[in-house]
Order: structure tokens, then sequence, then C-alpha cells
């Protein structure tokens, strides 16, 4: 089994790095924050430009995937440079849709996801609750055996991260997409792979939380010398890394099995390290860390979110309890 990325990979990766450090995404995400969605969309249709969105799509529908191993490479990328959007909820809604045994809905929405012309979300199994249903086109929704497509919802209501903006999907006005177990099927399909990329959205966002802490204590100096000198803090980041380091392999494992319990796993550990690596920033950068209008306060919120979202590190890790086998 092949766990380094190919030189194909690799590539894609480093424009997708180059392309979104030259972007600005701190000023992009705290206007999505304010309500503000134009940057984003914009970031949208060239993310989709780069092949992002078609990574999800089957061939059949203009895309070249389903390819879950680069869709968790490009993830990690979007989660280092704090890129907004219901970004795992869209390309969960394409595995979903994928999964249905009528091609209509896939059809109508896929092609359109494929190009960067749709943002579609994905309400959340628990208090149903959906990830910028205000910027999306359309939020879809698992009701007993039905699957519906909101394009109404509730006031938009605060969240750990205030980039991730949260509101309830109207299931009244709704229309039904498809019915029956096939739905049921298709949702724990598409849960999973919502589980798969947050993962590795919640590693880039620790990756880059340690990153700039590094920065932060080499340029940060006290007693007449640099703060990472000191014993106790180049042991705070060194765990930091080692948390980091050790949940990217589960992460590109689950991506290369798509197996429930291997997802579950990766989940728990990249949310956890990510959380980690908040901690270790926040306490680094002192009062600084502290402050809202500092960068590094939309990766401190981000860790703390994407720990919970589709997957808490204790409904995680009673999954892989539960299906492996002893």
């Amino acid at each position: 089994m092949r766990f380094l990325p190919t030189a194909e990979q690799a590539d894609f990766v480093r424009t997708l790095d180059r392309m979104l450090a030259a972007a600005g995404t701190p000023e992009t995400a705290r206007a999505w924050a304010a309500g503000e969605h134009g940057g984003g969309r914009r970031l949208w249709a060239r993310l989709a430009d780069a092949g992002l969105f078609a990574l999800a799509v089957p061939e059949a529908y203009d895309g070249f995937g389903p390819r879950p191993v680069e869709l968790a490479l490009a993830f990690v990328e979007l989660g280092r440079h704090a890129v907004p959007g219901p970004l795992a909820e869209t390309v969960a809604a394409a595995a979903l849709l994928d999964a249905l045994p009528d091609p209509g809905p896939a059809e109508e929405w896929l092609p359109r996801v494929a190009a960067g012309r749709a943002l579609l979300g994905l309400a959340a199994p628990e208090g149903g609750r959906a990830l910028d249903a205000d910027a999306a086109d359309g939020v879809l929704l698992v009701s007993g055996e039905r699957l519906l497509l909101a394009r109404e919802h509730g006031p938009v209501e605060a969240s750990l991260d205030p980039v991730r903006r949260l509101a309830l999907p109207r299931e009244d006005t709704a229309a039904v997409l498809a019915t029956g177990p096939a739905v049921t099927a298709a949702a724990a399909r598409a849960a999973d792979r919502a589980t798969l990329v947050t993962a590795a959205q919640a590693l880039g966002v620790g990756l880059a939380l340690l990153a700039r802490t590094v920065e932060h204590v080499r340029r940060r100096h006290q007693f007449g010398v640099p703060v990472g000198s000191f014993q106790a803090v180049k042991h705070r980041l060194a765990d930091t890394l080692i948390a980091l380091e050790f949940a990217r392999p589960l992460l590109h494992g689950a991506a290369v099995t798509g197996a429930g319990a291997d997802v579950a796993a990766a989940k728990a550990a990249c949310g956890e390290a990510a959380y980690r690596a908040a901690r270790t920033a926040l306490q680094l950068h002192g009062a600084l860390g502290y402050t809202a209008e500092y960068d590094l306060s939309l990766w401190l919120t981000k860790a703390r979110a994407l720990r919970s979202a589709w997957g808490t590190p204790a409904r995680c890790r009673a999954r892989v309890l539960a299906e492996t086998p002893v």
C-alpha cells in the first residue's frame, strides 16, 4: 500500500498551496463571517478551475472522480489556508447524489458542482443544522427515508468558529429528491466522505497553527534570547508535531481503504491533533493569541469546530471499537 503522494498528486498540492497563498484567504474568511460571500464564491470558482470539485464527481457527470486520496490531500491545503465555505458538505453531497439509484438528481447537480457553479449544503445528522446554508444553492437533508432539497432556512446562528455559520433548513418547503432504503445507504456514504475530508481539513489547520507558532517563538525574545530556545517550549512544539505526523498516515490510510472504522480513526486523530496544536499556539502566543483581530484566531476557532464536526472524538472512537474485529 502506498502512502506517499505520487508526483502528480504532489504537483496538485503545490499548485493549490501557491494559489491559496496568493489569494489572501484570511480577508476572504473574515468577509465570509460577516455574510459577504462574493470573495468566497470567486475563490470557489478558482478552486473549481484547478479541478478540486471534479475530484468528487464521477466522469459520467463531467468530473474525474471520485478520488478520495486526492480529495484528502487537497483538503489539508484548504485547512492550512483557512478557506471558508461548505467545502466538506459539497463533496459529501456529491457522494450522496451519486449513490442514489435514480440518476436524475445527480444529472441536475453534479456537473454544476464539478464546474464550481453550485455550492451544496448537507444538514448534519445531529440537530439538522447546515453549514453556510445562506451561501449554498441548496441544502440536502435526510428525513427518515426521504432525501430533501431545501432552498430556505431559518435564522443564521453563530458557531464556535465565526466563519462557520449554521442554519436550520426548512423541511416544510423542501423538494423531495428521492425516497426509500437507498437514501439511508447513500446518506451513510456521504457522512463517511464528509468525515474523511473534515479530518483532512483539521490536519491542515493543525499544521498551519504549528507553523505560525514556530515562526512566532523564533521572532519573540525574552531575557535576550528567542522564546523558542526554551526547553519547555521545544518540548511542547515537538509533542504537537508528533501528534500531527501520527495522524497523517491514518488519514492517508482511510482515504485509500474508505472503511468506516479507518475514517473514524483518522477523524479522531486529526481532530485531536489540531486541537492540541490550537492549545499550544494559544499558550505560546500569550495574550496575542486571544485577540480576534490577529489572523491566528481564524485557525484557533476552526480547530475547535472541526474537532466536533462530522463526528466527535468520542463518537469516532466508539465506532472504531464497534467495527474493528477482535
